[in-house]
């Protein structure tokens, strides 16, 4: 999962690094909020830790700069602020969860994990999948639709998987070049928009036939959905 850090205070970065990288986690790190919030009009993360005394920009405002833009990527605040309005401030802005430093790495751990789950990005092991005319076997790798198997190559199985698993989000093309393909995200490269054609032909994804979209969002990346009808 990518995870992205905003936090000033160098010994923080370096402790919350180390931890969530020892959870196998991609991080990325932002030591102030207005820095931040350029980077996510063209990435996109799975979950942000985010501190509130931060330079210029403080994390409440951070905070309702992203849920103004509509994104719905969880947040938990990491701060020495420890009161009950503080909380309360931080969650009603549109915060998943809030720890007050210090902090142990089993409860971040444990926070972090229970917040990945709830938004999908860890979901739990499931022999198939429905997302109805796609079908998903795990076991065996294997996609179909309306119960027909189609020939996939193992990165067309995982992106079309991963697209799937956050339905309605846009995600970045450095966010799918460092799932997928396990590269740097800041190589270019039109590896993402490729994959995404061939996808469109082979799985049919049209609103008018199979009732799903997927939609190039410019300087961004992709956002796969379900057409309402």
């Amino acid at each position: 999962m990518r995870i992205a850090i905003v936090e000033d205070d160098q010994d923080q970065i370096d402790l919350l690094s180390l931890w969530v990288e020892r959870m196998n986690h991609d991080v990325s790190i932002f030591k102030d909020g207005a820095n931040f919030i350029q980077n996510i009009a063209k990435e996109s993360f799975d979950l942000i830790v985010l501190d509130w005394m931060l330079p210029g920009m403080n994390g409440i405002e951070v905070l309702q700069l992203i849920r103004a833009n509509n994104n719905k990527t969880p947040v938990l605040f990491v701060t020495a602020k420890d009161a009950e309005d503080d909380i309360v401030e931080a969650l009603e802005a549109g915060a998943d969860d809030y720890m007050s430093k210090p902090i142990s790495e089993a409860e971040l751990k444990a926070r972090l994990n229970a917040l990945l789950r709830r938004a999908g990005a860890l979901p739990a092991e499931q022999k198939t999948l429905d997302f109805s005319p796609y079908s998903i076997d795990t076991q065996s790798r294997v996609l179909s639709v309306d119960n027909e198997p189609v020939t996939l190559t193992q990165k067309e199985y995982e992106l079309i998987v991963f697209l799937l698993r956050n339905e309605g989000r846009v995600i970045s093309r450095g966010h799918l070049l460092q799932v997928v393909w396990g590269t740097s995200p800041q190589i270019n490269t039109r590896t993402v928009d490729t994959h995404v054609s061939r996808l469109r032909s082979k799985l049919n994804i049209h609103a008018d036939s199979t009732g799903w979209e997927l939609t190039s969002i410019y300087q961004h990346g992709y956002r796969l959905e379900k057409v309402k009808k």
